[in-house]
């Protein structure tokens, strides 16, 4: 395969867990990035090769503004910052579950005047399929066991189901949009830039483990930039 053309590429909440690791493989890639925070205080005092934006998604004029010119716009929201505090980001979401939607429809508004923009969600791993036709979302006892097995308040369960509608929300669009669920379990670790692709269903490993690393879902997520396969379709990875 021929070496991949540079792409201006956009990424929202550049300094959470995720956004971090997409943002440095997008860089190693020698793509373009533009980086953005809700809070300029966060910017880095050496950005490199990088363009650091504050941008609000819950502003439409705001999104609309920044995504001028890019090619590819990878979301990563979170309320708060997870990778400062986790609790805060879990009580935020606990709160209102309904801002991923909204995020979802404020997103889909902006790009009405960027067609040609793609757009990259990363959302939840709750609105996978336990089996065909079985969203995990749409159990209770079953989506408490799981949230509990990976240290997460069962209260959480609301905002699974916020995300679950997100994805719903982006369905409904006719934009150009991919949505990514990670593993249930996904972590610090190393990047093996190896992993198996799924669509609907959870992607096990030989000990029936559904786990990836967040660096190698930073690599999936530049191998989706480079080469959309998932366009108006959800896809999830696992080892």
């Amino acid at each position: 395969m021929g070496k991949i053309i540079a792409m201006q590429i956009g990424i929202i909440g550049a300094t959470g867990n995720i956004g971090q690791r997409v943002l440095s493989e997008a860089v190693s890639r020698e793509h373009q990035v533009t980086a953005f925070t809700r809070d300029a205080s966060r910017f880095p005092p050496d950005p490199a090769s990088v363009t650091w934006k504050t941008l609000d998604v819950f502003d439409l004029e705001s999104v609309m503004s920044g995504i001028q010119g890019l090619d590819v716009l990878v979301s990563t929201y979170q309320p708060g910052n997870a990778a400062r505090d986790l609790n805060d980001t879990v009580q935020q979401s606990i709160r209102n579950p309904g801002v991923y939607a909204e995020v979802a429809r404020t997103l889909l508004k902006a790009m009405e005047s960027h067609l040609r923009l793609r757009l990259i969600v990363v959302g939840g791993a709750g609105s996978l399929e336990l089996r065909p036709g079985l969203v995990e979302a749409d159990t209770a006892d079953e989506l408490r066991k799981g949230l509990k097995e990976i240290g997460i308040p069962e209260e959480y369960e609301v905002a699974v189901r916020g995300h679950r509608d997100a994805l719903n929300t982006y369905r409904l669009s006719n934009r150009r949009w991919t949505y990514f669920s990670p593993a249930h379990n996904i972590y610090p670790g190393e990047r093996t830039g190896r992993y198996r692709l799924g669509g609907d269903q959870p992607v096990l490993d030989a000990d029936g483990q559904n786990r990836i690393s967040i660096e190698d879902a930073a690599v999936a997520i530049i191998d989706e930039v480079e080469l959309p396969r998932h366009v108006q379709r959800r896809f999830t990875i696992g080892y």
